[in-house]
């Protein structure tokens, strides 16, 4: 890696056991580069916690960098958010990223107590027996904004009642432009947001996998981006545009004085180890 800045990383639990020692050998090869942390997404409802628990833990144990738990609260009361949260930090680990995140598959109801990210912040930063051992609370931003919020400027009001809350930290959604993340950070910067405001990227390394990226985050399509990966049938080809795509961002948003990179891994140590490399 030729830039220097704090590298973060995203992995998923597997959904089968035989995928296990990959994803171990996956978190072992991006500790290498010593990030600061690695995150662990969390299924609706729960649905995830306890493989969500053991590969933090895995992370805790084997490697140098703090294991980050996403945790969810759509669907949950106080009391079951609060208990999951003291089986975490009981597990040792003490840095999340509070997520509203999405209603367990088959219902479609609001049930229960929290229904904002801003609501687990808040749980976290009072009200629980361990509220003190928690030593990171981190929370989403969007950039190009989320796509159930009006403008912009809501999406930054929300960032701030987080903040007010007590998040600590803020890791941005897939973006694509780097101009997207500047103009972003420049206008909740005025607007009073002071928590550092960490690019989320992934290299994407097919048609593929961007037509998945765009329908799950709501991302307008990034058209130069798209039209090289389609322009080539050679998977090998269409990994090394997409490598050196997430590393022409790394490097400018690096340039651009952004706080360090958070990259989603999707499991694969590979593609973003090399745009680290490359950047």
């Amino acid at each position: 890696m030729t830039v220097q800045t704090a590298v973060s990383f995203e992995v998923y639990p597997p959904r089968s056991p035989d995928k296990l020692p990959g994803l171990h050998d996956s978190i072992r090869a991006l500790d290498s580069v010593s990030p600061e942390f690695i995150s662990v997404t969390f299924g609706a409802g729960g649905s995830s916690t306890r493989d969500s628990l053991d590969v933090l833990c895995f992370i805790k144990d084997n490697t140098h960098a703090k294991p980050l738990a996403h945790l969810t609260c759509v669907g949950t009361t106080r009391e079951e958010a609060e208990g999951l949260i003291t089986s975490f930090v009981e597990s040792g680990i003490t840095e999340f990223l509070a997520l509203r995140g999405d209603l367990p598959e088959g219902e479609t109801e609001h049930r229960g107590e929290l229904h904002h990210a801003v609501d687990l912040v808040d749980l976290m930063n009072s009200g629980i027996s361990h509220s003190a051992a928690i030593d990171r609370i981190a929370v989403a931003a969007f950039p190009n904004g989320h796509p159930e919020s009006a403008s912009l400027d809501e999406d930054i009001e929300t960032l701030l009642t987080k903040q007010s809350a007590g998040a600590t930290l803020a890791i941005t959604q897939l973006f694509f432009y780097v101009e997207d993340y500047l103009r972003f950070v420049e206008k909740a910067t005025l607007a009073g947001v002071t928590i550092p405001i960490l690019p989320g990227l992934m290299p994407i390394t097919s048609p593929t996998r961007l037509a998945r990226v765009l329908e799950l985050t709501g991302e307008k399509n990034p058209h130069e981006l798209d039209n090289r990966l389609q322009d080539t049938e050679d998977s090998g080809k269409r990994a090394e545009i997409g490598i050196a795509w997430c590393a022409d961002m790394i490097r400018d948003l690096v340039d651009a004085g952004a706080p360090g990179i958070h990259l989603y891994a999707f499991n694969q140590h590979e593609t973003v180890l090399s745009a680290l490399e490359q950047a």
